[in-house]
């Protein structure tokens, strides 16, 4: 009943379907520059090979951010809560193309407007599941103005935060590694997009 057209990856047919097909990441360089690939699971493995990743930052009318609870079944932060959407574009797959995509693919909504905000590169352990994030990062805001369909394998729970909001729900539950870091990084983009009365 929730399976999806569009949760088909692209040139990796034939191994099985499903969720027992590899899945690549692209490894890049200081500067962002591809030099490889290598599985998922295998490039967040301490101490983490450094690879290409995408967060999201979607707001409603009223400058609220859209935060996601990563679904429990996920293998890596199940149930925390992060950004609106994040991920791994495919090899060779731009990075504003996987922003959208896994947008619609995990939350059922294509953003009415998405724009590069600048990259940031990190590197977080994870302490509840011993792997580590080693990223460079594209950052993404936008905005979204239809009503959301999570996918539950992907999804847990959404909600539309102002930034008060965001500071209690912080200091609450429990948050990704990442958050915080992609979130600073976004900011500057986040106020030109809801404007400084928005309080980001």
């Amino acid at each position: 009943m929730h399976s999806s057209p569009w949760g088909h990856r692209p040139g990796l047919e034939g191994s099985g379907g499903g969720s027992t097909d590899a899945i690549l990441l692209e490894l890049v360089d200081e500067n962002g520059t591809t030099i490889g690939t290598a599985e998922k699971l295998a490039a967040h493995q301490p101490p983490g090979q450094l690879h290409r990743a995408f967060s999201v930052f979607l707001f409603d009318e009223y400058g609220r951010l859209l935060l996601q609870q990563r679904a429990l079944g996920k293998y890596h932060s199940p149930g925390v809560w992060s950004n609106t959407c994040c991920g791994h574009p495919y090899p060779g797959e731009a990075p504003f193309a996987a922003a959208a995509r896994r947008t619609y693919e995990e939350l059922g909504v294509s953003p009415t407007l998405l724009a590069e905000a600048g990259t940031v590169r990190y590197n977080h352990p994870d302490p509840a599941s011993g792997l580590v994030e080693q990223e460079f990062n594209h950052l993404f805001v936008g905005l979204v103005q239809s009503p959301l369909s999570p996918d539950p394998e992907e999804v847990g729970a959404a909600a539309f935060v102002t930034p008060a909001e965001l500071a209690e729900r912080h200091a609450r539950d429990t948050f990704s590694a990442w958050f915080m870091t992609v979130l600073d990084a976004a900011r500057p983009a986040v106020r030109e997009l809801t404007g400084e009365s928005a309080g980001w």
